[in-house]
């Protein structure tokens, strides 16, 4: 049956991130993990000492849905909060949440060498800053 959605490329993207981000919620989840939690934790890695607000806004999430999130990761020994200066709070990953990002982040990595190989190789090097460009 002709799909005619499939010639919107927005569609066409929707369609490739849904598939792809439930394909890498299965790997995930075999760990215990989402999605979220692991950008979060993976953010942290590269940037300890991220404010709350600063890292909701790198990944897009509302404030209201961050504080949840957050209190997660904190009562599973995952990050801590750290004093920055006399008013604000940083967060950093805690030992426990550092061998996790481990775990996850060589998840992550085999699912995406997994993804790129589904790309026929004359498109893999211009797939992700054609990506790029539309979000940014």
């Amino acid at each position: 049956m002709d799909d005619p959605l499939a010639r919107y490329p927005g569609y066409a993207l929707r369609r490739a991130a849904t598939a792809a981000g439930n394909a890498l919620n299965k790997r995930l989840a075999a760990q215990g993990l989402r999605q979220s939690s692991v950008s979060v934790l993976l953010l942290l890695a590269a940037h300890p000492g991220i404010t709350a607000s600063a890292l909701g806004r790198k990944l897009d999430i509302q404030r209201a849905n961050m504080v949840p999130l957050l209190k997660r990761l904190e009562q599973a020994d995952l990050i801590e909060r750290r004093a920055i200066d006399g008013k604000s709070q940083g967060l950093a990953l805690t030992q426990h949440g550092a061998a996790v990002c481990n775990e996850a982040r060589t998840i992550v990595e085999t699912f995406e060498s997994d993804l790129m190989a589904r790309v026929p190789p004359e498109h893999r090097p211009h797939l992700l800053p054609a990506l790029n460009a539309l979000w940014h």
